[in-house]
C-alpha cells in the first residue's frame, strides 16, 4: 500500500450502479446502513461524485437538485442526507468527494513539490488520493459504505472504479465487497423481465476488474426464481445475492424490504459474522404503520422557484412527512411554482391548502410571487413557515405592506433598494471572524454550516424548542438587517431569534397570528424519521389544526 494511504481496520462495502442513472444507489446505501446499524454494528457511510465540480453549491438546483449541507459546512450531494435520515450518523467534510476536489488536491501538491519531480499521472496519482479519501478518517466503524455515483462505463468513473478495485486489492476480499444496482426492464407486451441490461452491466464492470459480490435488481414486479438463476449464473454471482429491489410506497419502507429479502444477512456472510439473529427493525415497522393509516391528511403549499425538479427540495419533502408522522398525519403536499402567483391567482390556488411554506431560494425569478402567497397567508391567518430566503421575503413583505417602505428589498436583487436585507461580509464562528467580498468566489463562500441561535424568551419559538439556545444549519449569504428591528416590531413582526452576538437576525416571528415563523436556516436539514424537526412538528400540527376550522 502506498505510504499516503492511511490504515483502517474497518469493512468497506462498495455500491456503484449500472444500466440507467437515478436507480437509486444512495437510498440503498442508507438502507443497507441502516439494517446494519440495527443489528449492532456501527457504520458510515461516504459519497464519492465523478463530476468536475467542487463541490455541487454552484450548480443549478433544477440540474442537480437539493444541495445538502453538513453541520461542519460541507456542501454536498443530496444523498447525504438519505445517509443522516437513515441512520441519524451526521455526514461531514470527509465523507464527500468530487472529482473537482481530488484534481485541486493533486494539482495542490504538485505545485508544492510533493510529488517530488515524477510525472503526475491518473494511476497512481489520482486513484492515491480517492483511496486516501476512502481510507481516511475512520473512526472504529465496523462498516463503510462507499456510494460511488454515476453509471459504471461513465468516463468520468473510471479512477473511481480503480481506486476501489484496488482497495480490494490491497484489504482483501475479506474485507471489501461490491454491490452493484441494475434495473430489470419489464416489458408488458412481453409479459417477462429483462435480465441482459444487468449481465451487460456486470461484465462492464469485471473489465475494470470488478466483480460484485451482491446484484441489487430495481424491479417492478417479483423476479421469478429462473431469471434470478440466469442473473447468478452469468454474472457470477451467489443466488441468495440476488436482491429483488422492488418499487416501494414509501422510502421508508425499503429498510424492511430489503431486510425481508435476506440483504443483510448476506452481507454478514460474506464478511464472516454472525447472521442468524433476526434484524430488530420495529421502530421502522412503527414508521411504516404510521404512514399506512394516518388519523387523517392535512394540505400544505410549498410556494418554490425550482418546480421543474423537485428533488431541489428533497429535505423539504421529507422534513414535512416527519411532521407529519409526528402528528399520526399524512401531508399531503402542493407544489406550487411562485410564478403562477403573480398573476392575480393566489386565493384560486391557495384556498384549498392550510399551510403555506416559503423555501429558499436565490435570484429574482418569482419573487414576487412569494411575497404574494406571504401576504395570503398572513391575511388569512394561515400558518406559515418562510425558510432562508422565504424569511427575507417574509419581512421585505412586511416593510412594503405595512410599514410603508415600498422600496424595501434584498440587495440581492436591487442595490438601489432599502436594504432590509443585506450582504454579510463578516461574522463569527468559533470566535472567529469571517470574511467575504461581494466580488469573491460563489463557491464556498456562504454563511455555511451549523450555527448558535439565541431564542427570545416566551417566544413561539421558545416554545417549540423548548430550549433557549439552538444550533441549526445555514447555506446563505444575504441576511435580515438589524438595524430594522423596531419598524418590524411595529409592524407585529418580532425578531425571536438572533446570532449570539445579537447582530444577525435568525428568526421571526408575528406573536398575533396562529402560527407564523420565519426562519434564517435550513431545519429541514437535521429532520429525522425519529427525531423530527421540532419546526416541522409545530407547523404540521398548527396546518391540522387549521384544516379542522375550516
Amino acid at each position: 500500500m502506498a505510504e499516503d494511504i492511511p490504515a483502517t481496520n474497518s469493512k468497506f462495502i462498495f455500491i456503484t450502479g449500472g444500466v440507467v442513472s437515478s436507480l437509486g444507489k444512495g437510498l440503498a446505501s442508507a438502507s443497507l446502513a441502516s439494517i446494519l446499524q440495527a443489528r449492532g454494528y456501527k457504520v458510515r457511510l461516504r459519497k464519492l461524485d465523478p463530476y468536475l465540480n467542487v463541490d455541487p453549491g454552484t450548480m443549478n438546483p433544477c440540474q442537480h437538485g437539493e444541495v445538502f449541507v453538513t453541520d461542519d459546512g460541507t456542501e454536498a450531494d443530496l444523498d447525504l442526507g438519505h445517509y443522516e435520515r437513515f441512520t441519524g450518523v451526521p455526514a461531514k467534510k470527509t465523507d464527500s468527494i468530487t472529482t473537482g476536489k481530488i484534481y485541486q488536491r493533486v494539482i495542490e501538491k504538485e505545485r508544492r513539490g510533493y510529488y517530488l519531480g515524477s510525472t503526475i499521472q491518473v494511476v497512481p496519482h489520482v486513484t492515491n488520493e480517492i483511496k486516501n479519501f476512502i481510507l481516511s478518517d475512520t473512526h472504529g466503524e465496523d462498516f463503510v459504505l462507499c456510494e460511488i455515483g454515476g453509471t459504471v462505463g461513465d468516463i468520468e468513473g473510471q479512477p473511481y472504479l480503480e481506486a476501489i478495485r484496488q482497495v480490494a486489492y490491497e484489504l482483501g476480499r475479506e474485507r471489501t465487497m461490491f454491490i452493484h444496482v441494475t434495473l430489470l426492464p419489464y416489458i408488458p407486451t412481453a409479459g417477462e423481465l429483462k435480465t441482459k441490461p444487468t449481465q451487460h452491466s456486470v461484465k462492464k464492470l469485471q473489465e475494470y476488474g470488478i466483480q460484485p459480490d451482491m446484484i441489487l435488481c430495481r424491479t417492478q414486479i417479483e423476479i421469478p426464481a429462473n431469471e434470478k438463476l440466469k442473473l447468478a449464473l452469468f454474472c457470477n454471482v451467489r443466488e441468495e445475492n440476488v436482491i429483488t429491489a422492488m418499487d416501494a410506497p414509501s422510502i421508508y419502507q425499503v429498510p424492511l424490504a430489503y431486510s425481508a429479502e435476506g440483504m443483510d444477512r448476506q452481507v454478514c456472510k460474506h464478511f464472516g459474522l454472525a447472521y442468524d439473529q433476526p434484524t430488530d427493525l420495529s421502530k421502522w415497522q412503527h414508521i411504516v404503520n404510521i404512514l399506512r393509516s394516518p388519523e387523517g391528511e392535512v394540505r400544505i403549499a410549498v410556494v418554490g422557484k425550482y418546480m421543474m425538479l423537485l428533488e431541489a427540495y428533497k429535505s423539504l419533502h421529507e422534513a414535512l412527512i416527519h411532521g407529519g408522522i409526528a402528528n399520526h398525519y399524512k401531508v399531503k403536499i402542493k407544489w406550487v411554482d411562485s410564478e403562477s402567483l403573480e398573476q392575480d391567482r393566489v386565493d384560486e390556488i391557495l384556498n384549498d391548502v392550510s399551510g403555506i411554506l416559503v423555501p429558499g431560494g436565490f435570484g429574482l425569478r418569482g419573487t414576487q410571487g412569494m411575497i404574494n402567497a406571504i401576504s395570503y397567508a398572513r391575511e388569512h391567518k394561515i400558518p406559515f413557515l418562510g425558510i432562508c430566503f422565504g424569511m427575507q421575503m417574509a419581512v421585505i413583505e412586511t416593510m412594503r405592506n405595512l410599514s410603508g417602505i415600498k422600496n424595501a428589498n434584498t440587495t440581492e436583487l436591487d442595490e438601489n433598494c432599502e436594504p432590509v436585507v443585506g450582504l454579510m461580509t463578516e461574522w463569527n464562528k468559533d470566535g472567529a471572524k469571517q470574511i467575504r467580498h461581494k466580488d469573491g468566489d460563489l463557491g464556498g463562500t456562504m454563511r455555511l454550516g451549523a450555527y448558535d441561535c439565541v431564542l427570545k424568551p416566551n417566544s413561539k419559538v421558545a416554545e417549540i424548542y423548548g430550549k433557549k439556545t439552538i444550533s441549526e444549519r445555514h447555506r446563505h449569504r444575504y441576511e435580515v438587517n438589524i438595524k430594522y428591528k423596531d419598524i418590524l416590531n411595529k409592524a407585529g413582526m418580532v425578531i425571536s431569534g438572533t446570532s449570539p452576538d445579537g447582530n444577525l437576525p435568525e428568526i421571526v416571528e408575528r406573536p398575533e397570528h396562529p402560527w407564523f415563523i420565519g426562519v434564517q436556516f435550513h431545519p429541514e436539514l437535521k429532520s429525522r424519521p425519529f427525531e423530527p424537526a421540532p419546526l416541522f412538528v409545530s407547523f404540521v400540527k398548527a396546518a391540522i389544526d387549521n384544516s379542522r376550522l375550516v
